[in-house]
C-alpha cells in the first residue's frame, strides 16, 4: 500500500520537480567523470596530439625564404619562369641580401635553398658578403659575375618556389620527386635518390620481421592456450621476460650474440655446420633476429588472447562430425583466431615501421630504416621540414594499415590481451 505522503515521480520535493533534481544529478556525476579523465586528456594532448600537429605544419611550412628575402619573392610574383627575371629582381635580391648579410641570417637563407640546390649555401653566404658593396645598378651583371648560379634560370625558379610559406618541397623529397624550373613535377637525380629505397627497405624489414613473429608466435600461442592452466602460466612468463628488460639492454645482448667470435658462430663452427664465422652482425640478418625476438610478445599476446575465448568443443563437432584433425583446425579453429592475428600482426608491423635502436647497432649500412634517416636529419643536417616529412609518410602509411584492418576485420574485434 502506497503511503498518502509518498511523492511521486513527476511531483516536486522542496518545492523542485524530482527530473529537475535527476538532471542535476547526472549533470554532477558527469562533471566528475570529466574531471577524472580530464588529466588523461591534457597528458594525451601534450605529449601526443600537439607534437603530431607540429610535425604536420613543419613538413608543409617553411617560411624562411618568404620573411628573408621579401623584396626578391615580390618582384619575382611577375616573372613567368622564362629566361632569368629583369634587372628589378636582381636589385630586389642585392637588397635583400645585404640585410641578410647584416642581420646574419645569410646562412639561413643557404641552408634552405641548399636543401633543393645542393652546394647553393657557400654562395648565398659569399654573395651575401660581396653584395654588401654594390651601391648602384646594374645589379644582374654584377651578380652573375660575382657567381654563375643568379644566372641560371633554375636557382630563380627554385627561389619563387620556396617564397611562400605553404610548401609541398619536403613532402616530395621524401618521395624522391621534386617541382622543376618548369614548374613540372620530376624525380629527383639518381644520386639523390634515397628515400624511396629507404622506404621500402623499412616497409620490407616490417613485412619480414611480422611474418617471422606470426610463424613463431601462432604455435606458441595455441601451445599456451591448450597446455593447462599452470604450465601454460609458467610459459607465459617466459614469453614476457623480455619485457622485464630495456630496449636496449636486448639490442645489446644481440649484438654481442651475433659478432664473429659470438656465442652462436662459436657454437655453429663447433657443431661443423660451418667452417668460418657467419655475417650476422651488421647485417640485414641480425637486424631481422633481434626485431623478431623483441616483437614476439607483440603478435602472440593478441593471439593467444583469441585463442583463450575459443570453446574446445567447436573442434571436437567438427571432429564427431567427421572432419580429420587437419580440417577441423583450418576450418574451425582458425577462422576464429584471424581477429588476433590481425591485431598482433598489426602492431608488431607498424611498431617495426618506427625502429631505431636496434638497426642501429646490429644493421649495417645498407639497413638503415625511416627512423635512422630522420635522426640524421634533425642531428646532422637540421632539417626539421625533412623529418617531418618522412614523419608524415610513416602516419599515413600506419593510418592507410589501420583503417584496412578496421575495413577487412573491424577495429571493435581487435584483442591486445
Amino acid at each position: 500500500m502506497v503511503s498518502a505522503t509518498a511523492t511521486p515521480l513527476s511531483g516536486m520535493s522542496d518545492g523542485v520537480p524530482l527530473k529537475l533534481q535527476l538532471r542535476r544529478v547526472e549533470r554532477v556525476r558527469k562533471l566528475k567523470a570529466v574531471g577524472l579523465v580530464l588529466p588523461l586528456f591534457l597528458f594525451i594532448a601534450i605529449s601526443f596530439v600537439l607534437p603530431l600537429i607540429y610535425m604536420l605544419r613543419n613538413a608543409v611550412y617553411d617560411p624562411d625564404i618568404r620573411d628573408n628575402l621579401p623584396r626578391t619573392v615580390q618582384a619575382l610574383e611577375a616573372w613567368d619562369g622564362n629566361g632569368t627575371p629583369d634587372e628589378a629582381a636582381y636589385a630586389a635580391l642585392a637588397a635583400d641580401l645585404q640585410d641578410a648579410q647584416k642581420s646574419k641570417t645569410a646562412a639561413l637563407i643557404g641552408k634552405r635553398l641548399n636543401y633543393e640546390i645542393s652546394g647553393i649555401r657557400s654562395k648565398i653566404i659569399t654573395t651575401a658578403r660581396k653584395a654588401a658593396t654594390l651601391e648602384a645598378a646594374p645589379y644582374k651583371e654584377a651578380l652573375i659575375g660575382m657567381d654563375p648560379a643568379w644566372g641560371d634560370r633554375n636557382t630563380w625558379a627554385t627561389i619563387k618556389r620556396s617564397g611562400h610559406a605553404i610548401t609541398p618541397s619536403y613532402l616530395l623529397a621524401a618521395l624522391d620527386l621534386e617541382i622543376n624550373a618548369d614548374g613540372a613535377l620530376d624525380w629527383v637525380p639518381a644520386n639523390r635518390a634515397i628515400y624511396l629505397t629507404v622506404l621500402v627497405r623499412t616497409f620490407w624489414i616490417s613485412i619480414q620481421v611480422t611474418a617471422w613473429t606470426l610463424l613463431l608466435g601462432f604455435p606458441l600461442a595455441y601451445l599456451l592456450a591448450t597446455l593447462p592452466t599452470r604450465t601454460s602460466s609458467l610459459l607465459l612468463i617466459l614469453v614476457l621476460l623480455p619485457f622485464w628488460t630495456s630496449l636496449l639492454v636486448r639490442t645489446t645482448a644481440w649484438f654481442v650474440l651475433l659478432q664473429d667470435s659470438g656465442p652462436i658462430n662459436d657454437s655453429l663452427m663447433f657443431l661443423g655446420l660451418t667452417d668460418h664465422p657467419l655475417k650476422l652482425i651488421f647485417a640485414r640478418v641480425g637486424t631481422i633476429v633481434a626485431m623478431t625476438h623483441i616483437q614476439l610478445p607483440f603478435t602472440l599476446l593478441p593471439i593467444y588472447s583469441v585463442m583463450k575465448t575459443i570453446p574446445p568443443t567447436h573442434v571436437r563437432a567438427a571432429r564427431s562430425l567427421g572432419a580429420g584433425p587437419f580440417y577441423a583446425f583450418w576450418r574451425v579453429y582458425f577462422p576464429q583466431t584471424i581477429p588476433g592475428i590481425a591485431a598482433g600482426c598489426l602492431l608488431t608491423f607498424i611498431l617495426s615501421l618506427g625502429y631505431y635502436i636496434t638497426p642501429a647497432l646490429v644493421g649495417g649500412a645498407s639497413d638503415k630504416m625511416m627512423s635512422n634517416i630522420m635522426a640524421e636529419a634533425l642531428h646532422a643536417e637540421n632539417n626539421w621540414g625533412k623529418a617531418s616529412a618522412l614523419g608524415t609518410i610513416l602516419l599515413t602509411a600506419t593510418m592507410i594499415l589501420y583503417f584496412v584492418y578496421n575495413r577487412l576485420v573491424g577495429i571493435d574485434k581487435m584483442k591486445l590481451g
